[in-house]
């Protein structure tokens, strides 16, 4: 890891915790030299639980200006990424951030235009990439051993019971929890998506006070269909955190339920020119695939090699749109109730902000 990486960490919650552990685990090339919270106390509070003798400050440009700082991590609540980014940006800062991106496709957009005008680097965490075991499924689909991939299922059923500002939000569920099903969806498939028609609702027994439930479907660039179902008030045989998913190709379909390793079932070699009504089929293994680290600690690894190595991060910026126009495309859609073309939603925003 190339030394000298000059750290403002913003925002002092409980997620800065594993931002802050994965610093100072590499200290030989990454110094924290600010902690930032609009409760001085809370950075303090940081500071101290890690032994941290830096300073402590209320405002990122000042954390900035007073430390000579060239990268930020943004780990303020959602509301703030947008005000973050484009400050540390235009300070000169590359800037890696929790999810998501930003609050409105507006923000997004915006993010991305200053930091192609900077040159600064600009990815976002989505550590559900950094999963071997969705590694091993992605591999299972383009070694090409279900053929050509037609439709991709995700379902997603928990009930988790957070209170607090969840409990209140108008859509928590896609808000919240959908954009890593998302993104983990163009990372299984590679490609992007072109249009979306979403449903959210209340089920009974909910006790969100918005929409906990939808169902997604997007048409994606490669041909394909992916359809999420989820429900973040469904109790009773919960899926995992990953979601279950059942990719289905012409030879032959994948499956993953989220926590073992994925495997595959393909027409048996013989049985497809049989002549016989349903085919024999075989079971293939999916690859195990090796990662040093995982989940945050391995988007992070990505993140700092990608500034190393002088190129886009996996979940840079302009990439990481896509995962959120399938976010706020979706909501738009269960807004208007209509199907909606995202690269119009996109250029539309686009267009909104640069009259704004």
């Amino acid at each position: 890891m190339t030394a000298g990486h000059r750290v403002v960490v913003a925002g002092c919650g409980a997620m800065a915790n594993e931002w802050i552990t994965y610093a100072l685990k590499h200290a030989d090339g990454i110094e924290i030299v600010a902690l930032v919270d609009i409760r001085r106390e809370s950075a303090q509070a940081m500071a101290e639980r890690h032994g941290l003798t830096c300073p402590v400050f209320t405002e990122v440009e000042q954390a900035i200006a007073d430390t000579a700082a060239n990268l930020v991590f943004d780990v303020t609540v959602p509301a703030s990424h947008y005000s973050i980014a484009s400050s540390a940006l235009e300070a000169g800062c590359h800037v890696f951030a929790e999810k998501p991106l930003a609050e409105t496709m507006e923000q997004c957009n915006s993010i991305v235009s200053i930091a192609e005008r900077t040159g600064r680097s600009h990815a976002v965490m989505q550590n559900r990439r950094y999963d071997p075991r969705i590694r091993s499924l992605r591999e299972l689909i383009t070694s090409g051993v279900i053929g050509r991939t037609g439709s991709i299922s995700a379902n997603f059923f928990l009930a988790p019971h957070f209170g607090g500002f969840r409990d209140a939000m108008d859509s928590p569920l896609l808000l919240d929890m959908a954009i890593h099903t998302f993104d983990q969806a163009r990372y299984i498939s590679g490609a992007n998506p072109v249009s979306v028609y979403c449903q959210e609702f209340n089920p009974p027994g909910s006790w969100y006070a918005g929409n906990a439930a939808a169902v997604c479907i997007f048409e994606m660039s490669d041909g394909s269909v992916f359809c999420y179902q989820g429900s973040w008030c469904a109790e009773g045989v919960p899926t995992s955190w990953e979601a279950s998913w059942r990719v289905q190709g012409e030879k032959g379909a994948a499956i993953w339920d989220g926590q073992v390793l994925p495997y595959a079932e393909v027409i048996s070699a013989g049985s497809e020119h049989s002549g016989q009504f349903l085919h024999e089929f075989e079971r293939i293994e999916a690859p195990e695939v090796q990662m040093e680290e995982t989940f945050h600690q391995g988007c992070l690894d990505e993140m700092f090699r990608s500034l190393a190595e002088g190129r886009p991060a996996e979940t840079d910026c302009r990439d990481n749109r896509y995962s959120m126009a399938m976010v706020l495309g979706a909501l738009e859609s269960a807004r208007t109730g209509r199907k909606l073309s995202i690269a119009e939603f996109i250029e539309g925003a686009k267009l909104a902000g640069s009259k704004a």
